[in-house]
C-alpha cells in the first residue's frame, strides 16, 4: 500500500514533464529555444518537442508584416512648423530570427528614432509646399535609410508612407484664406467673361436686327418708289402729265391714310391738316423744297468749279519758263 502511495506521484510527475515536452507553434511565428539559458534552436510551426526542464520556450517573434506610426514634428524651411505622420511597415526576415531575438531589445523604438532622425533632416530643407508635393521623396529617404540600419538586426522595411501631414492651426488658416481668394478671384474672372459674352452677343444681336430693320425699309421705300413711278407712267398714258398725276396719288393716298383711321373703332390717331386742301398744299411744298433744294445743289457746283479753275491758274503762276 505504502509503494502505491509512493508511485502515484512520480507518475503524475512524468505526466506533468511529458506533457510539457510539446508545443505547438503558430503559423507565420518562430520559437527562439534555449538549453540552460544558451540558444539551441529555432522552430517554426506545428507540434514541436523539447527536453523537459533541459530547455525552455526563450521567446516568440511574429513573422507577420507589422506597422509602427510615428508622429514627427519638425520645422519647415520657411519655418513653418507642421506634424507628420509616417506610416513603417516592417517584418522579421525568417532567415534572421536570431539577429532579430538577441540583437535588438525593442524594434519599435529603434525604428522610431530613425524615422525622427531622417524627417527632421529632410524636411527642414523644403518649404511647405514642396512638403506636400514631395511627401514621396520622404517616404522613400525614410526607407532608405531604414533598411540600411535594420537589416543587421533581423528587420525587413516593406514601405514607408507619409500618411498626414498636418501644419500648425494658424498656417492652414491662412492657407484656406488664400485658396478662397485665389478661387473667388477665378470666379470673378468667369463671371466678368459671361458678363462680356452676352454684352457681345447683345450687341451683335442689336447691330443685326438695325441691319435688318433698315434694310426693311429700304426695301419698302423703294417698292413705294417703284409703284409711284408706276403709277405716273400709267397716268401718262392716259393723257395726264406728271404734276396733275403727282397730285393725284398725293390726294388718294391722304384718302386712303383717312379711310384706314375710319376702320379702327379703337384708334387714337388723328391725321392732321385732314382737309381737301390738304393734299394739294403738300404736293407744293414738296415740289417747293425739291427745286431749292436742286437750285442750291447747282450753287454748290458753280463754286466748287471756280475754285477750281482759280487754283489751276494760280499753279501755271508758279511754272517758270
Amino acid at each position: 500500500m505504502t509503494q502505491v502511495f509512493y508511485w502515484v506521484p512520480v507518475a503524475l510527475l512524468g505526466f506533468f514533464l511529458l506533457l510539457g515536452a510539446f508545443f505547438i507553434v503558430k503559423q507565420q511565428t518562430a520559437v527562439v529555444i534555449e538549453t540552460f539559458g544558451k540558444f539551441s534552436s529555432i522552430r517554426n510551426s506545428g507540434l514541436q518537442l523539447k527536453i523537459p526542464v533541459v530547455q525552455r520556450i526563450a521567446g516568440r517573434l511574429s513573422l507577420k508584416i507589422q506597422q509602427l506610426d510615428v508622429l514627427v514634428e519638425t520645422k519647415t524651411k520657411d519655418d513653418v512648423f507642421v506634424r507628420l505622420k509616417i506610416s513603417v511597415q516592417f517584418q522579421v526576415i525568417p532567415l534572421k530570427v536570431y539577429d532579430a531575438f538577441y540583437k535588438l531589445q525593442s524594434p519599435q523604438d529603434q525604428i522610431t528614432s530613425y524615422v525622427f532622425d531622417v524627417v527632421r533632416a529632410e524636411v527642414p530643407k523644403m518649404k511647405l509646399d514642396d512638403v506636400f508635393e514631395r511627401k514621396d521623396d520622404i517616404a522613400i529617404a525614410v526607407k532608405a535609410e531604414l533598411n540600411d540600419a535594420m537589416v543587421d538586426y533581423g528587420y525587413d522595411i516593406i514601405k514607408t508612407l507619409v500618411t498626414d501631414i498636418d501644419p500648425d492651426v494658424q498656417v492652414k488658416a491662412a492657407m484656406n484664406r488664400i485658396n478662397a481668394a485665389e478661387r473667388e478671384k477665378v470666379a470673378a474672372e468667369y463671371e466678368a467673361e459671361a458678363e462680356r459674352i452676352k454684352i457681345v452677343a447683345k450687341a451683335r444681336a442689336e447691330a443685326e436686327s438695325k441691319r435688318l430693320q433698315g434694310q426693311g425699309i429700304a426695301d419698302q421705300r423703294r417698292e413705294i418708289a417703284r409703284g409711284l413711278e408706276e403709277s405716273v407712267e400709267v397716268l401718262n398714258n392716259v393723257g395726264i402729265n406728271s404734276q396733275e398725276a403727282s397730285a393725284l396719288i398725293v390726294v388718294t393716298q391722304h384718302y386712303d391714310t383717312l379711310q384706314s383711321i375710319g376702320e379702327e373703332t379703337n384708334t387714337n390717331l388723328i391725321l392732321l391738316p385732314n382737309s381737301p386742301q390738304a393734299g394739294s398744299d403738300m404736293l407744293n411744298d414738296m415740289i417747293a423744297s425739291f427745286v431749292a433744294s436742286n437750285q442750291i445743289g447747282e450753287e454748290m457746283k458753280k463754286q466748287n468749279t471756280r475754285k477750281s479753275k482759280k487754283s489751276d491758274s494760280d499753279n501755271l503762276d508758279d511754272v517758270e519758263f
